[in-house]
């Protein structure tokens, strides 16, 4: 039957539907989030600076698009970042985290960024404690650079070398004044990786008090801009706990 056939049977001619595309979120809130493909929270966490960010969200990670701050040292103006956990009691949909390392036998990752100009650190950023904590600060933070500007460095002082998923890291310890900080700087820069969280997890344990009766909280991938850092984006993020 045609669709004018159709019509003037007072039937509706069948038609394709195109699927929903997904409408990008702006937060220029302080501490603003919003949730991701059902799994995920991307919080704008502008945390050091009172100036104006603001980050895009879109289905699969977010991008700076408006960053007014600058700071020629010290602590970062904030750390926008995607992740899955729980961080100051807001807790990404159905989390699977805390959770006892002692129960978890693999943490499998892969994270995408884009760079742009500006003075930062792209981080990954690993939280634990001795307690299945979901609000404040953990006592335990492991933040892995996969990029860095503008002669930025970690909390503390460089302690060696050492390698981690096939690749060459140094490593620094110190404690920012709230919680103990094992930063792994990339010796070489990553736009994006694959890997297993709990292969720094091992590592930190080796040189640290930690051990397996501590509770990972959550998983983290984002930036620590000081200036600059519009275009700075998480292209992708995935986590699982297995």
């Amino acid at each position: 039957m045609s669709a004018a056939l159709l019509a003037a049977a007072g039937l509706a001619a069948p038609v394709a539907v195109a699927p929903a595309a997904h409408a990008d979120t702006l937060i220029c809130d302080q501490y603003g989030t919003t949730t991701i493909g059902g799994r995920y929270v991307v919080m704008n966490n502008r945390w050091g600076s009172s100036a104006q960010q603001c980050i895009n969200v879109t289905g699969s990670g977010f991008r700076i698009q408006t960053q007014q701050g600058s700071t020629s040292g010290g602590a970062p103006l904030s750390y926008p970042a995607v992740y899955l956990g729980c961080h100051y009691s807001n807790c990404s949909p159905g989390s699977p985290l805390p959770r006892q390392l002692s129960r978890i036998g693999s943490v499998p990752s892969s994270i995408s960024y884009t760079y742009a100009g500006g003075v930062f650190d792209a981080s990954y950023d690993i939280w634990l404690d001795p307690t299945p904590k979901t609000n404040g600060v953990n006592q335990m933070e492991i933040m892995i650079w996969f990029n860095r500007t503008g002669g930025v460095q970690p909390v503390g002082g460089r302690v060696g070398t050492t390698s981690i998923g096939g690749r060459g890291w140094e490593v620094w310890q110190g404690n920012n004044g709230g919680n103990d900080v094992v930063s792994y700087v990339a010796q070489s820069t990553l736009s994006g990786w694959s890997f297993n969280v709990l292969d720094f997890v091992n590592d930190v344990d080796n040189r640290t008090r930690v051990d397996r009766s501590w509770y990972l909280t959550s998983v983290q991938a984002g930036f620590e801009p000081w200036s600059g850092g519009v275009g700075l984006a998480v292209n992708s993020f995935s986590t699982s706990v297995n």
